[in-house]
């Protein structure tokens, strides 16, 4: 079963694991797996390498009103 990654990743988690391990300039890493450097920092700064969560924070039913459901 493979990786399921959200509409707009450009990044597996392999990839962004060897962006935190690796010791490289954030300019080279970001040539080196063809993503920009904000990605290579904003992967840097984080604990895990897991997707963040999409769409909306609370769940709302769009068929139902708040009563009916």
């Amino acid at each position: 079963m493979g990786q399921v990654l959200h509409g707009s990743a450009r990044t597996t988690e392999a990839i962004r694991r060897a962006i935190q391990l690796r010791q490289e300039s954030v300019r080279a890493l970001a040539q080196r797996f063809g993503v920009s450097p904000t990605t290579v920092q904003k992967w840097r700064k984080r604990t895990t390498t897991a997707d963040a969560p999409m769409g909306p924070k609370e769940v709302r039913s769009t068929v139902l009103s708040a009563e009916e459901e």
